[in-house]
């Protein structure tokens, strides 16, 4: 406990003076929280009713890598048109293959907004999350696009997290990492 407030502390006088945040973060419990793309505030975004104007999200993991111990699980809080996937540990950016995608699996009649390739590498593939395409992108649905997927991680080791939107993986370089630590590691 006394790590964790230590650790607020320095976070916050690093953001009162400017400096710059790293953007690897270190738990000491078992589970940790990715937001996955992030709503912008510049310009103001005025979301009301259940608008999710694609181009208003940033494309990023923050933070970019988290530490977890064996058995701990990754809260990823997914804001806007995404697409969670975990590799297997050892797993590397460079590994997948972007150029077999998958369409998206849109169902929902006339969609006004262009189709988006979905990454299908399943070589390593641990985890894919749910479908982004079935989320409604405008004022059609009864849900929006924001959701929290938990992925629960049992043995140690470095797991690569990307989105699995390929123009965010390729374009934005959307991706992160999960280390997961042996349960009897000290940090």
């Amino acid at each position: 406990m006394r790590r964790s407030t230590l650790a607020i502390m320095c976070l916050g006088t690093l953001l009162r003076t400017g400096l710059a945040v790293p953007v690897t973060m270190a738990i000491d419990g078992d589970n940790a929280t990715v937001s996955f793309g992030q709503w912008k505030t510049d310009p103001p975004l005025d979301r009301f009713p259940n608008a999710s104007p694609r181009l208003s999200n940033n494309h990023q993991l923050i933070p970019n890598t988290v530490t977890i111990k064996a058995g701990g699980s990754v809260n990823f809080i997914i804001g806007g048109f995404h697409n969670p996937i975990v590799y297997d540990d050892g797993t590397q950016p460079e590994d997948i293959n972007v150029n077999t995608p998958t369409p998206p699996t849109t169902t929902r009649g006339p969609n006004p907004f262009p189709t988006v390739a979905l990454i299908d590498d399943p070589t390593n593939r641990i985890y894919r999350g749910l479908d982004p395409s079935l989320q409604p992108l405008d004022l059609s649905g009864a849900f929006g696009q924001d959701r929290v997927e938990v992925v629960w991680f049992l043995k140690p080791g470095l797991y690569l997290v990307i989105c699995g939107i390929r123009g965010h993986f390729v374009n934005d370089g959307m991706f992160g990492f999960v280390n997961v630590l042996p349960n009897d590691a000290r940090q």
